[in-house]
């Protein structure tokens, strides 16, 4: 009698736990009449066979090095693998282990001419796999050609009845609105007030920013966009004209390339909260008489919501530098310095053996393949669009991208830190990386008038109590850092 387990695998949400139920039945029935015990199951759910990153697929190799079991029965050779060389290099691992791979519904010989049957096969459903992307883009395509709507949402301003696309007449205006006092110099900021003020809702909820600008990209609203080298005009009404969506996108590009653009590099930003009104610091800037531009960090409630703060706005070099400088001085402490490599060192311990990184990006890659299936899904029910083809297309790269970071991270698993390569590591990114210390070590930093006061997300040091629980110890320095006037800030260090 042989010992088997079976590997049973769905590929969507669209199939059910039934799927799993017959392939067990029938894996159960084969064994049966095969002389053939099964003692362990194997099931990946919604996960495709395109590639072998299946939790339980993977889960089923590495058991095989136990040598316990000499078959893993199959329903069909598809459930196994899709893909021919994967299928292959897999067989190769379990047979190094002496395990077989046993279809219950495709009967073939264990002879010469049962390899080239069963490989004949596994080429046939690595064909099928590829025909049927080939039928699903096709299909959009002629679904585009008769004028139909695709599925999914549509865009702000439509509504689909038997498969057409129409113009929601009152949402029509709010759009034509938009785009009207957008090319005549309204702000996106100033048409948000405005619509917010008449009760106008996007899906129930007030117009923000992304909406907006969403809505101004969108050239459906012209009634033609394209999706690569096609275009398509028989399935959106046109809600706009062409001239009006080209001066409105000339308008968009201007902010994002022209002068006002940010192309510095803020390392305070999403850090500060004002001390005074409790408002976090956002980014400006001034032009000089010579044309010259000067960048700032202002305080929002004195910016944006007028509420009397009397906090004036700093400088962003000067404040970034004696900000970096206090900071840079405070973590090169000897005794702050020991602290926190006992503590990483503490942390490469519980990290390595909890492999947690691993297990994270394990499972985003998951996650990214059930959304990849997903998307394929509605793609074979008719659901196509170039935001849905911007997305599938992001989703494999990053795919691509997390198979290299797991290796990576598999490797990191086998070599551990020593403290001396931790503490060089330290002090280079005390020297050359600010930006990471700031990402990974402080909380936040609140401004006064008169004293700036910077914790730290970590414990570095006890010091004196301040009365908050909080230990600290102060610098008093002076350095111009308003628009204008001496001022002397006191630093408080909290940790």
């Amino acid at each position: 009698m042989k010992v088997a387990v079976v590997y049973a695998r769905y590929s969507c949400d669209a199939q059910t736990e039934q799927s799993i139920e017959g392939q067990l039945s029938v894996c159960q029935d084969f064994a049966k009449r095969n002389d053939m015990v099964i003692v362990n199951t194997y099931i990946d759910r919604a996960m495709t066979g395109t590639n072998d990153m299946r939790p339980q697929f993977r889960q089923m190799l590495a058991d095989s090095a136990k040598k316990e079991w000499d078959v893993v029965l199959v329903y069909k050779l598809d459930r196994f693998s899709r893909d021919k060389y994967e299928a292959t290099v897999h067989k190769r691992t379990l047979k190094n282990n002496g395990v077989k791979v046993v279809s219950a519904m495709e009967n073939i010989p264990d002879t010469p001419e049962g390899i080239i049957l069963e490989a004949l096969l596994e080429g046939m459903n690595q064909y099928y796999s590829m025909e049927l992307a080939q039928k699903v883009k096709r299909g959009m395509r002629e679904t585009r050609k008769k004028g139909n709507f695709q599925g999914g949402k549509p865009p702000y301003g439509y509504y689909v009845q038997d498969k057409k696309v129409h113009i929601h007449e009152s949402r029509a205006e709010v759009v034509r609105y938009i785009f009207e006092e957008f090319t005549r110099g309204v702000t996106a900021r100033e048409i948000i007030e405005t619509l917010t003020e008449r009760g106008e809702l996007y899906n129930g909820k007030p117009f923000v920013l992304n909406t907006i600008y969403g809505i101004l990209h969108n050239e459906k609203y012209t009634g033609t966009y394209k999706i690569g080298d096609e275009v398509v005009d028989k399935v959106y009404p046109a809600i706009i004209s062409q001239e009006l969506f080209d001066v409105a996108r000339s308008i968009c590009d201007g902010n994002k390339h022209g002068r006002k653009s940010i192309t510095q590099t803020f390392l305070l930003s999403r850090l500060m909260v004002c001390g005074l009104c409790g408002e976090t610091f956002v980014i400006d800037s001034g032009t000089t008489r010579e044309g010259e531009v000067h960048y700032y960090y202002k305080c929002s409630g004195r910016k944006h919501k007028h509420n009397g703060c009397p906090n004036k706005p700093f400088r962003k070099d000067d404040l970034e530098e004696l900000v970096i400088n206090q900071i840079v001085e405070a973590l090169s402490a000897p005794h702050i310095m020991d602290t926190l490599v006992a503590n990483l060192l503490a942390f490469q311990e519980v990290s390595i053996a909890q492999h947690l990184e691993l297990q994270k990006l394990e499972r985003q890659y998951r996650q990214n393949e059930m959304v990849i299936q997903n998307i394929m899904e509605a793609i074979e029910n008719g659901i196509f669009s170039k935001t849905t083809q911007k997305r599938l297309t992001a989703l494999e790269q990053e795919q691509e991208e997390l198979e290299i970071k797991i290796l990576a991270e598999k490797n990191k698993m086998q070599v551990a830190l020593t403290e001396k390569e931790i503490r060089l590591f330290y002090r280079k990114a005390l020297k050359e990386n600010p930006k990471l210390l700031l990402k990974h070590l402080v909380e936040k930093i609140v401004l006064y008038n008169d004293e700036i006061v910077i914790y730290f997300k970590t414990p570095l040091e006890k010091g004196p109590d301040d009365g908050q629980g909080f230990s600290f110890y102060a610098i008093e320095l002076f350095r111009d850092l308003t628009t204008s006037g001496e001022t002397k800030y006191r630093f408080h260090m909290r940790v």
